[in-house]
């Protein structure tokens, strides 16, 4: 059983307690922050000091990266956190409100760590920040089950699940689907859209992007769900795209001579997984599935990359059809979990996509604003989560 924080770290019966210590550290500055996620077997994308930026840049949010440290100043462990202002009245939910989170705005990041107490150290610091703060929330995502019982009031609740597909391990051709209906369908789809002149390329340059924006606005306002802001994903663009940790996959209809960008999607690749993170396309074009044809470009650029795993994104409880556009791939739930102090929240409580009275409000004209009156609502919502 792991040992509760409070005793771990001040004990001296052990050289490697009693050497623990949290410290802050930059990640834009210290290597040390980069060269430990970049080595560690779960490190991910959400953890790395181009991501942290990125989600700096979005809101000027600036980040609290605790680290625990040995007497050799080595990290043993890593836990990037954002303190959030919160929506007022309490829209979207007892986890809306002011909190201390690991991280907002991003499916799953928490503590990466090689030791129990020096995981149990960084949360105690946590605990100790969001104590100092009343009406502050302490919210950590993470990918394990793994923090139970480590600090006292710390509770965690199982979440949504994320759609993994585990990649083969050698590629000498296209990546094949096992089970034969979903490959007849997936393959049908592919073959529509290529007849329909349907074909993906990678975004070149900036207007690209702002292209491919307006596409996402669409979709945002399809789906009733607030939309992050441009300079989020021109952050994204500057900081992640670089280090060929970013791509936008643009699909484009080429008609008598004339191309046009009817679809796009951005996919987050780090270690050994790629991440299908962000999407747009065209209502009046959803006909040609792009979409089919975007996501099945990724997988065998992700398998020409030699990564291990698709991560085709979570699903909210209900939207089965979106499940089963996930599954037809070969993909398999996965189980993500959220770990809160000093509440314990129920399932139906979100931060991040906030719904019930908030939506609720707009939900009657949601479809029908123009799209900078959707971008600008979503701006609002967002720099308070």
């Amino acid at each position: 059983m792991p040992m509760n924080v409070s005793d771990a770290p001040q004990r001296t019966d052990s050289a490697h307690q009693k050497d623990l210590r949290v410290i802050e550290v930059d990640p834009r500055t210290d290597p040390r922050w980069e060269s430990f996620v970049c080595k560690h077997p779960d490190g991910a994308i959400y953890h790395h000091p181009a991501w942290l930026i990125a989600l700096e840049c979005e809101y000027g949010q600036k980040g609290i990266y605790l680290a625990c440290v040995n007497s050799d100043e080595q990290l043993l462990a890593v836990l990037p956190l954002v303190s959030t202002r919160g929506l007022p009245f309490r829209f979207g939910g007892a986890l809306a409100g002011r909190r201390i989170s690991s991280l907002p705005r991003t499916p799953v990041a928490g503590p990466l760590s090689t030791h129990p107490q020096a995981t149990a150290a960084l949360l105690q610091e946590a605990v100790r920040r969001v104590t100092a703060q009343p009406g502050t929330t302490l919210q950590v995502k993470a990918q394990e089950p793994d923090l139970d019982g480590l600090v006292d009031g710390v509770v965690g609740m199982p979440w949504r699940q994320t759609f993994i597909l585990q990649l083969p391990a050698q590629l000498n051709e296209p990546y094949r689907i096992s089970n034969s209906r979903q490959r007849g369908v997936v393959r049908w789809a592919i073959n529509k859209a290529e007849r329909m002149g349907v074909r993906i390329r990678s975004a070149e340059t900036a207007s690209d992007l702002k292209a491919w924006y307006r596409l996402y606005l669409e979709t945002m306002r399809r789906s009733f769900v607030p939309p992050r802001p441009y300079r989020f994903f021109l952050a994204l663009w500057e900081h992640l795209r670089p280090a060929k940790l970013m791509n936008l996959l643009i699909a484009e209809q080429e008609l008598a001579g004339r191309h046009r960008i009817i679809a796009g999607a951005v996919f987050l690749t780090f270690g050994k997984t790629m991440s299908y993170s962000f999407s747009g396309s065209g209502s009046g074009d959803l006909s040609l599935l792009p979409n089919d044809l975007l996501i099945w470009r990724a997988i065998n650029d992700a398998c020409e990359k030699k990564c291990q795993f698709f991560d085709l994104g979570e699903v909210p409880e209900g939207k089965e059809g979106l499940a089963k556009f996930k599954k037809k791939w070969g993909a398999e739930p996965v189980r993500m979990y959220r770990y809160y102090y000093p509440i314990s929240p129920t399932a139906e409580d979100d931060a991040d996509e906030p719904k019930g009275s908030l939506i609720a409000l707009v939900n009657s004209v949601w479809t029908h604003l123009p799209l900078w009156a959707v971008s600008w609502i979503g701006d609002q919502v967002y720099s308070r989560l």
